[in-house]
C-alpha cells in the first residue's frame, strides 16, 4: 500500500528521501505500474510545489535551495517556474536572493510568465538592499523580450547612478545584454559607457570595459581622458577585469603610441645596404654637406606607454594564469625588444599548473619562441618532456626545443632528443625524427651528424622509426645530395626490407632523381618492384611508375622493356590516378609514330633540378593572430575576433589623455579672498591641483603658507622679502651646483641693490617669484643628473690616467723583447711576444699559469699557448673607413677582463689627411650571451700614425659575429668580428690516461672523425704539431703510443673539453676531435683537414 498510493499522500512532511530531492526517480523505480507514462494525473515536484506555496519561511527556503541544487546539477527545474515567481514579493531576504538567482537562470525561457512580475522588479531598484537591486536589474535584463527594452534602458540609467559600486557593476554588465536586444540603441549605451568608464571604483572598471568592447570598441576616444587612471587601477581591479583592461590597452598602445623596435628594423635594413657602390657613397657625402641638418632623434618611448608597461609588470607574479598570459601577450605585443624577456620566467612557472593551461601557455611560448629565441633559451630544461606528458603536450615541448636550438644548445638538444626516439609513444618518436631533421637543415654545421644517426635508426626494429626516419633523410638530401652517395646507396639496398608505404616511396623517389649515382643498383630496385607492383599501395605504385620513367630516360637499354611492363600493369589499375598517370607517362616516354610535342622535352621535364624542401615550425606564422586567444590556439580567425592593430608612423597627439582639473571649489576661494580683503589681507591666486602627485600639491600648500605668513605684517615687508630673496638663492644653490662659483658674487650685489626697492614693487614681483620658486623646484633631477655625470667622468678619467700607465710600461716591454723573438714561431713564452697596448706581458704570463673556467673533472689545469698566430683579419677597410684602417688579430693570451673573453688585438691606422678624433666603439648587436669589453676611446689619431688596442670577446662558444660600431667624431662604422673555432679554446694540461678517460666519454654524436692523404714531408712531428697549433689553441698531451699525437684544450665560455687526436698510417692521418659542442668539433675538423692536406 505505502508504494501504490505514494503519490497520493506526498507532501513537504513526508518520510520517503526520494520525492524530497525533487527528482521523483525513485518513485518510478518502485512500481513500474506508477510511472508518468501510466499516470495521466502525476505532478511532477509536487512536493517542492507545496512548500513554495506555504507560509512558512523556513519551508520555502528549503525549497528554494533544493531547487538551486537542481539546476546548479544541470537538472531542468523549468517547470517550477510559476511557483517560484510568485515568491518574488517575499518578505524574506534570503528567500528572495534565491528567486532572482532562479529566475535570472530561467527568464528568457519562461518570458510570458516573467513579464507579470516587471512591476515587482522595478520596485525592486528601489530596494535598500544592493544585493536585491542588482538582482531585479539581472533578472530584468535576461528577460529578452524586445516590450521591455524602454523599461530596461530607464533602469540601467538609473543604476548607473547608484551608489554602490556592485550595482553599478551589475549596469555594466547589462549593458551588452540591452544592445544584443536592440542595437538601435548603441548611441545611448554610450553616453551610459562613458558615465561607467570615468568612475573611480575598481569593482566598476573591468565591467566597464567588458561594455566598451562589446558595445563600441572603436570608440577610442572614450578611452584617452580614462588612460591613465584605468593603468594605475589595474593593479586593483578583479582578475578577471584585470584581463579584459589588459587586452583592450593592448589594442589601444598599439594605435596611439609608435612601435618601439622601428629603430631597430630601420637598423637592420640599413645593414643590408651597408656595402653600396662608390657612386651612392659620393651622393651620400654630397647630400650631407648640402643639408647640414640633424640625424632623426632616437626613439623616445612615450610616457604613458611607459606607465601602462610598468603597471602591468607586477602582474607577472598574479595567481591567476589567464592574468599573466594577458601580461606577456601585451609584452610581446607593445613593449621594447629588450624588455620582451621579463615575461619568460612567469610563463615557465605556469608550466607547472593543470595540463588545460600547459597547452595554452606552451602554445604560446611555441609562437614566441621563433622568432625570440633568447628569451627562453635560459629555461631550456623546462620544456624537457616528461614521461607522464600528455601527447599533445610532448609536441609542443618538442616544437619549442627545436625552435629553441642554436649553435650553442643544440649539442644538448640533441642529445635529448636520442631520448625521446625511444619512447613507446609512436607519434611523439616520430615527431621527435622530424624535429631533428629540422635542427639538421636550420644548423648546417650538425648537418652530417644528424644524417649518420638518422641512417642508423634505419636499422630500428621499430618500423614507424625506420619510416620517418626514411623521409626525413631524404628531405635533407635534397639540400645536398652530391656529398651523400653512401646513404643513397645504402637506402636503396634497404627498399625491399622497408615496409611502410610513405617511406619505400620517399626511397624509390631518391633512387629516381640520383639514378645517375648509383647506375647498377637502381634498374635492380626496378625489377625488384615490377615483381610486386599489383601487391604495393597506391603511393608506392606511383613512385614505381616515376622510377620508370627517370631510368627509361637515363638507361633506356637495361629498363625499357621494364618499363613497359610497369606501364601495362598500371594501364589495367583499379586506381583511376594510377591509369591516368601511367597512359600519361607512356605518351611522353614511349612515344608511338604521332609523337606528341612534349616528348623530347621528357628529360627537362622529368630531371630536373627540385628546389629543397624548407622544414619550419608550424608556429611559424601564429604570430598573425594576437597571443593568448582562441584564434591563435586554433590558428583560424574564430568567431568576434578583432585583429591586433598596425603601429602609426606617427604618434597621435599626447595630449588627449590630459585630464582637466575640476574648477567647482573655485566659488569657495573667492568668498575667502573677498573677506581677506575686507580685512585689508593680501589675496593671493588660486593654484591648480595635480590629479596624480600628491607630493607636488603639498609642497605648494607649504609654500603658500610660507607666503601667507610672510604677507600678514605689513610693517616687516622689506625683511621677509629680504628673507625671501635670500632663500631662493639658497634653493638656487642646492640646484645648480654645476654652475660657476663667480655667480655668488652677483647674487650678493643683486641682495644689496633689492633692499633698496620699494614695498610697493615687492608686492607686484611677489607673483613672478613664486612662479620662479615652482620651476625651480620642477628642475632639480636632471640637474642631479649633469653632476652624476661629471663625477663619472672624473672616475673615467682617472682610470684612463691608469691605463696610460699600464700601457706605457707594456709598450716598453714589447719594445725590449721584439727583437729577440719571432712572432707566428713555437715559443716558449708567447705572451712575452704580444703587441698589446693593453695587456702587459708579464701579467698575460703570470695569469696563464692560472687554472681558469670550469670544472672539466680530473687534473687538467690551463697552461701558456704553445704558438701565438701572426695572421690578422680586415674589419675596416680603408675606403669604406675615410681613411682609417683597422685590423685584428687573435693573441691567444688570457685576458684580464674575463676568463671567458679571447684578447683581440686591434691595430688602427691613420691613411686620411687628417686627424680622426675620439676613436671608440659604439652600439653592439649581438647574440644572447655574448660580451664584449670596449677599448679605451682615442682621443686623437694623428695622420699616418697607427696605434695598438686590445679588446676582450665572449663569443659564447659559438661561430656567430661579434657586431658592433666603432665610432669616430665624425662618422660610424658597423664592424664584425668573426673568431674562427680554434680561437675560443685554451689549452690545458692532461696526462694520457685522464685524455683517454675523456675522449671515451665524448663518444657517439660527440665524436667527429675524418681522414686525409698527407704530403711525405708533413709526417714528421715538428710538422703535424704546428699544423694542428695554427688552427687551434691547444697544447699536446705526452703519448706512449707510436704514431699517435693528441692534444687537449677547452672552450673559453663554457669550458667544454675539446680533445684532438691524429693517428697516422704511412701518408694517411685519421684525424678525430672529441668536444660536447657539436658545433665547434664539427667545424674544428674540418679546419685540421685543411691545414694538414695544404702544402708549404
Amino acid at each position: 500500500m505505502a508504494s501504490n498510493g505514494g503519490f497520493q499522500n506526498s507532501g513537504y512532511n513526508n518520510d520517503r528521501p526520494p520525492s524530497s530531492t525533487g527528482s521523483g526517480d525513485a518513485d518510478v523505480a518502485t512500481d513500474p505500474a506508477s510511472s508518468s507514462f501510466f499516470m495521466n494525473d502525476y505532478k511532477k515536484h509536487d512536493d517542492l510545489k507545496q512548500m513554495l506555496d506555504t507560509n512558512k519561511d523556513n519551508l520555502k527556503l528549503e525549497a528554494m535551495k533544493r531547487i538551486i541544487g537542481m539546476v546548479a546539477k544541470g537538472k531542468d527545474a523549468s517547470d517550477l517556474f510559476p511557483a517560484v515567481v510568485k515568491n518574488v514579493v517575499s518578505k524574506n531576504l534570503e528567500v528572495k536572493k534565491l528567486v532572482y538567482v532562479y529566475l535570472t537562470r530561467y527568464a528568457e525561457e519562461q518570458q510570458d510568465l516573467a513579464l507579470l512580475s516587471i512591476s515587482t522588479f522595478q520596485r525592486a531598484l528601489k530596494d535598500p538592499n544592493q544585493l536585491i537591486r542588482a538582482s531585479a536589474l539581472r533578472v530584468l535584463s535576461s528577460i529578452r523580450v524586445p516590450v521591455i527594452v524602454p523599461i530596461m534602458m530607464l533602469s540601467i540609467k538609473e543604476s548607473c547612478n547608484d551608489m554602490s559600486p556592485y550595482v553599478r557593476k551589475t549596469a555594466a554588465h547589462a549593458i551588452p545584454k540591452l544592445f544584443s536586444l536592440d542595437p538601435e540603441l548603441k548611441d545611448q549605451l554610450i553616453e551610459v559607457i562613458e558615465k561607467l568608464l570615468a568612475d573611480k571604483t575598481t569593482l566598476v572598471a573591468g565591467s566597464a570595459i567588458q561594455a566598451f568592447e562589446e558595445v563600441c570598441p572603436e570608440r577610442i576616444d572614450l578611452i584617452h581622458k580614462n588612460y591613465r587612471k584605468l593603468c594605475n587601477l589595474l593593479v586593483d581591479v578583479e582578475e578577471w577585469g584585470q584581463v579584459v583592461i589588459i587586452n583592450m590597452l593592448t589594442r589601444y598602445a598599439r594605435t596611439q603610441f609608435v612601435n618601439p623596435n622601428r629603430d631597430d628594423m630601420i637598423e637592420e635594413e640599413s645593414e643590408k645596404a651597408f656595402y653600396g657602390s662608390d657612386e651612392d657613397e659620393e651622393k651620400e657625402d654630397k647630400e650631407e654637406e648640402e643639408d647640414d641638418k640633424p640625424k632623426k632623434k632616437p626613439y623616445v618611448m612615450d610616457p604613458d606607454h611607459r606607465l601602462l608597461l610598468r603597471n602591468c609588470k607586477p602582474l607577472l607574479n598574479s595567481r591567476n594564469a589567464a592574468v599573466v598570459m594577458a601580461v606577456a601577450q601585451l609584452y610581446y605585443h607593445c613593449a621594447p625588444r629588450a624588455e620582451v624577456g621579463m615575461v619568460a620566467k612567469s610563463l615557465i612557472r605556469l608550466l607547472r599548473s593543470h595540463k588545460e593551461v600547459q597547452y595554452i601557455v606552451l602554445s604560446n611560448i611555441a609562437t614566441m619562441s621563433v622568432k625570440r629565441k633568447g628569451m627562453f633559451e635560459p629555461f631550456l630544461k623546462s620544456f624537457y618532456v616528461h614521461s607522464t606528458d600528455p601527447t599533445h603536450v610532448k609536441l609542443l615541448k618538442l616544437e619549442i626545443l627545436t625552435n629553441l636550438g642554436t649553435e650553442t644548445s643544440i649539442s644538448t638538444i640533441i642529445r635529448e632528443f636520442q631520448t625521446y626516439i625511444t619512447s613507446t609513444d609512436k607519434e611523439f618518436a616520430a615527431a621527435t625524427i622530424q624535429a631533428i631533421g629540422r635542427c639538421a637543415s636550420t644548423i648546417p654545421e650538425i648537418t652530417d651528424t644528424c644524417l649518420n644517426g638518422l641512417v642508423r635508426l634505419m636499422s630500428n626494429r621499430d618500423e614507424t622509426v625506420v619510416a620517418e626516419s626514411v623521409v626525413v633523410i631524404k628531405k635533407l638530401l635534397q639540400m645536398q645530395p652530391q656529398e651523400h652517395k653512401d646513404i643513397i646507396v645504402h637506402m636503396a639496398k634497404m627498399a625491399q626490407d622497408i615496409t611502410v608505404p610513405m617511406a619505400r616511396a620517399s626511397i624509390l623517389w631518391m633512387i629516381g632523381e640520383y639514378s645517375d649515382r648509383v647506375p647498377k643498383i637502381a634498374p635492380d630496385v626496378l625489377r625488384q618492384c615490377a615483381k610486386n607492383f599489383i601487391n604495393e599501395e597506391d603511393i608506392v605504385k606511383l613512385q614505381i611508375l616515376n622510377l620508370a620513367a627517370k631510368l627509361c630516360i637515363t638507361n633506356s637499354k637495361q629498363t625499357k622493356l621494364l618499363c613497359q611492363y610497369v606501364f601495362n600493369l598500371a594501364k589495367y589499375d583499379q586506381n583511376y590516378d594510377i591509369r591516368d598517370r601511367a597512359r600519361f607517362l607512356r605518351q611522353l616516354i614511349i612515344p608511338g609514330e604521332k609523337a606528341g610535342a612534349f616528348a623530347k622535352y621528357a628529360k627537362k621535364m622529368f630531371l630536373a633540378t627540385k628546389p629543397a624542401p624548407v622544414l619550419e615550425s608550424k608556429f611559424k606564422d601564429r604570430d598573425q593572430f594576437q597571443l593568448a586567444t582562441l584564434s591563435h590556439v586554433l590558428n583560424t580567425k574564430a568567431t568576434g575576433y578583432r585583429e591586433i592593430p598596425d603601429f602609426p608612423e606617427v604618434a597621435p597627439d599626447p595630449t588627449v589623455r590630459n585630464v582637466e582639473v575640476p574648477t567647482a571649489w573655485v566659488a569657495d576661494t573667492n568668498l575667502l579672498a573677498q573677506k581677506k580683503k575686507k580685512k585689508g589681507g593680501k589675496v593671493k591666486p588660486a593654484k591648480k591641483k595635480s590629479f596624480y602627485s600628491d607630493e607636488e600639491s603639498e609642497e605648494d600648500e607649504d609654500e603658500e603658507e610660507e607666503e601667507d605668513s610672510s604677507d600678514e605684517t605689513d610693517s616687516s615687508e622689506e625683511d621677509s622679502s629680504e628673507e625671501e630673496e635670500e632663500s631662493e638663492e639658497e634653493e638656487d644653490e642646492e640646484d645648480e651646483k654645476p654652475k660657476k662659483k663667480s655667480k655668488k658674487v652677483e647674487d650678493e650685489e643683486d641682495e644689496e641693490s633689492s633692499e633698496e626697492v620699494d614695498s610697493s614693487e615687492e608686492e607686484e614681483s611677489s607673483e613672478e617669484e613664486d612662479e620662479e620658486e615652482e620651476s625651480s623646484d620642477e628642475e632639480p633631477q636632471p640637474k642631479a643628473k649633469s653632476t652624476k655625470a661629471k663625477t663619472g667622468a672624473t672616475s673615467n678619467a682617472a682610470m684612463l690616467l691608469d691605463l696610460d700607465l699600464t700601457m706605457s710600461l707594456g709598450d716598453t716591454l714589447v719594445n725590449q723583447d721584439a727583437e729577440e723573438a719571432e712572432v707566428g714561431s713555437t715559443v716558449a713564452n708567447p705572451a712575452a711576444v704580444g703587441k698589446s697596448d693593453f695587456l702587459m706581458p708579464v701579467l698575460a704570463q703570470d695569469m696563464s699559469s692560472l687554472s681558469l673556467g670550469g670544472d672539466t673533472g680530473g687534473s687538467t689545469t690551463v697552461t701558456a699557448p704553445s704558438f701565438i698566430p701572426t695572421k690578422t683579419y680586415e674589419l675596416l677597410n680603408r675606403i669604406t673607413g675615410g681613411g682609417l684602417s683597422i685590423t685584428y688579430r687573435f693573441t691567444r693570451t688570457v685576458s684580464i677582463f674575463s676568463e671567458k673573453m679571447a684578447s683581440v688585438e686591434l691595430t688602427l691606422t691613420n691613411s686620411s689627411d687628417k686627424p680622426v678624433l675620439n676613436v671608440k666603439i659604439g652600439d653592439k648587436k649581438l647574440q644572447s650571451g655574448m660580451e664584449i669589453f670596449d677599448f679605451p676611446e682615442i682621443g686623437n689619431l694623428g695622420v699616418g700614425a697607427t696605434v695598438t688596442a686590445t679588446m676582450g670577446i665572449n663569443f659564447a662558444d659559438t661561430t656567430q659575429p661579434a657586431t658592433f660600431d666603432v665610432c669616430t667624431q665624425e662618422k660610424k662604422f658597423s664592424v664584425t668580428v668573426k673568431a674562427p673555432v680554434g680561437e675560443q679554446i685554451q689549452p690545458v694540461n692532461m696526462a694520457e690516461n685522464e685524455f683517454d678517460k675523456q675522449q671515451g666519454k665524448l663518444s657517439g654524436m660527440n665524436e667527429n672523425s675524418g681522414t686525409v692523404d698527407m704530403a711525405t714531408e708533413n709526417t714528421d712531428i715538428k710538422t703535424i704539431s704546428r699544423r694542428v697549433y695554427e688552427v687551434a689553441n691547444v697544447v699536446q698531451v705526452p703519448s706512449m703510443q707510436d704514431n699517435t699525437y693528441k692534444f687537449a684544450g677547452k672552450t673559453l665560455s663554457a669550458g667544454a673539453l675539446v680533445l684532438i687526436s691524429v693517428k697516422l698510417d704511412g701518408r694517411k692521418a685519421a684525424l678525430k676531435v672529441n668536444c660536447e659542442k657539436m658545433v665547434i668539433g664539427s667545424m674544428l675538423l674540418k679546419d685540421l683537414k685543411d691545414s694538414m692536406t695544404k702544402k708549404d
